[in-house]
């Protein structure tokens, strides 16, 4: 008996401990659902892809393309291919570079204000232009560097004895403009998350530091960049595999879709769109796209074993 009795009770601990967890199971599962709804369900049009798809057949019953990479074909026999690879490219390096620095800087900053109401101030107003449409964003941008009504053209330059500039005419300023707008949209993510990471980081180390003669400058450099690594390390390597993607609005909609800047404005997902709006072959946009995914995935790969061999603690797996 008493043995029998002992060797229930491990079991009746572990029930116990298992459904205990059931409330947040279930919590979990309007997420999980619209997660598998929304980003695993269509994962399964990449088919089309492989296909010559016949609308009359349906998407499964069209035949395979042949050969298999015919969709893909175009991607590559065109000579802009490799123009819209390095755009798209260089114009993310650059965003990863300048969004990441700045993002620091300017959270250290905020970090070392007192007020704890200008803090607040300065993060919401840091934030707000993260939460604009990027319709919005193209209007400003346009209000500023309009040829016949911009500030710029109308107010700045000709005050600078300057002469007016036909800026949606003129490609070779477009990556500069691009860089900026992307950081002064985006900053307020990334300042978001080193914030939190900051406001982690043990008062106790800053207070230790300072007893030991610590100036400002070296309480950031051994106490705060260590304590945000990994949230800088997470989110460039997120930043890195989205290296083939571009932000649509930002590339098609800030410049007004202008055919005269193309040259420094054109990346992989405009190219695509407009290659589909003149075409209307699905299986070539799904061809690109699983080319950006793939491509993606195995830069990601690569990125997070180049940090796993030199800090294991701060891969992301």
């Amino acid at each position: 008996m008493n043995h029998t009795h002992g060797a229930a009770q491990p079991i009746g601990k572990k029930t116990k401990k298992w459904t205990r967890w059931i409330p947040l199971y279930l919590m979990m599962l309007p997420g999980l659902a619209y997660l598998f709804i929304n980003n695993y369900i269509p994962m399964a049009g990449l088919l089309t892809a492989f296909k010559n798809v016949n609308f009359a057949d349906g998407i499964w019953a069209s035949p395979w393309a042949t050969p298999l990479w015919k969709n893909f074909e175009y991607l590559f026999v065109t000579k802009d291919v490799w123009v819209i690879t390095r755009n798209t490219i260089l114009y993310n390096l650059a965003f990863i570079t300048v969004n990441t620095a700045m993002a620091i800087f300017i959270v250290i900053l905020i970090c070392d204000i007192a007020s704890k109401q200008l803090k607040r101030l300065y993060q919401s107003a840091i934030l707000l232009p993260f939460l604009m449409s990027y319709v919005i964003v193209s209007y400003i941008v346009f209000a500023l560097l309009s040829n016949e009504n911009g500030l710029l053209n109308k107010t700045l330059l000709p005050a600078l004895g300057m002469e007016p500039i036909n800026w949606y005419a003129s490609p070779q300023y477009w990556p500069v403009i691009l860089v900026l707008v992307n950081f002064w949209k985006g900053i307020g993510y990334s300042c978001l998350i080193y914030i939190a990471s900051i406001n982690g980081i043990d008062p106790a180390l800053y207070e230790a530091a300072e007893l030991d003669g610590a100036s400002r400058w070296q309480r950031i450099w051994n106490v705060t960049l260590p304590g945000i690594k990994s949230s800088v390390i997470t989110l460039t390597l997120l930043n890195v595999g989205r290296i083939f993607y571009s932000d649509f609005s930002l590339f098609y909609q800030v410049p007004q879709n202008s055919g005269l800047i193309f040259s420094t404005t054109n990346t992989l997902d405009t190219y695509v769109y407009r290659a589909l709006l003149t075409s209307g072959n699905i299986p070539m946009a799904s061809a690109a796209g699983f080319y950006q995914s793939v491509i993606g995935f195995i830069v990601v790969l690569a990125v997070n074993l180049l940090v796993k061999h030199i800090s294991k603690e701060d891969a992301l797996f």
